[in-house]
């Protein structure tokens, strides 16, 4: 059986997360053609994105990814921890700005929608942009960085901080929310590896 590294569980929530941009970013296409936000989407996707994108994802990333990096030593100030970090909250401050503008936007206020819209953008440029650089840069300077034991050391942390800290379930409720708004968006669901264990979205079949 292949082996599940943690970066192979991040990159599978990145998949997820890329779906759930896919779908803003119709939504925001639909916002700017015909001046209206739906209200219960625009919920979701917040939901969506604070719970799984940053409190789980992210939570992963800065609590146990990114100190065993520094660990390693690479450096925060100045290094790669350090710009990532930069680059999540910032995508915390559009996502807050997205949800205070979600009742006016609903309501017909057309600079509301135009504000959300412009941080709704932001956030889906920001984010894909971290992605990429974590995928293609970051997740091979981890892997190379890290012993077998550093690995397995991150994979049991992943599994706690799904059960315990997120709470049995929640990631599959998070999952349905982003599957829910492909469906309502005709946006492809993310492809998902059935390997590894039961922590990321690894353990999630289709």
């Amino acid at each position: 059986m292949q082996t599940m590294l943690p970066t192979n569980i991040l990159s599978e929530e990145h998949r997820v997360i890329e779906q759930a941009l896919a779908c803003l970013d119709k939504m925001t296409q639909g916002c700017l053609a015909g001046g209206k936000l739906n209200p219960q989407h625009a919920r979701d996707a917040i939901a969506f994105f604070r719970n799984f994108a940053d409190r789980c994802h992210h939570g992963k990333e800065e609590a146990h990814l990114f100190p065993l990096l520094e660990a390693r030593g690479f450096p925060r100030e100045g290094g790669p921890t350090g710009v990532m970090i930069h680059e999540h909250e910032e995508g915390r401050a559009h996502v807050r700005a997205m949800d205070k503008e979600i009742e006016s936007a609903t309501a017909g206020d057309k600079a509301a929608l135009r504000r959300f819209t412009d941080h709704a953008q932001a956030y889906i440029h920001l984010l894909s942009e971290h992605i990429h650089k974590e995928d293609l840069c970051l997740f091979a300077m981890a892997n190379q960085a890290f012993s077998p034991k550093d690995q397995q050391t991150l994979l049991d942390t992943f599994e706690r901080v799904e059960r315990e800290e997120m709470g049995e379930g929640t990631h599959e409720k998070f999952l349905k929310i982003a599957n829910d708004l492909a469906d309502a968006y005709h946006v492809p669901r993310a492809q998902l590896s059935a390997v590894g264990g039961d922590c990321g979205c690894s353990h999630h079949k289709h």
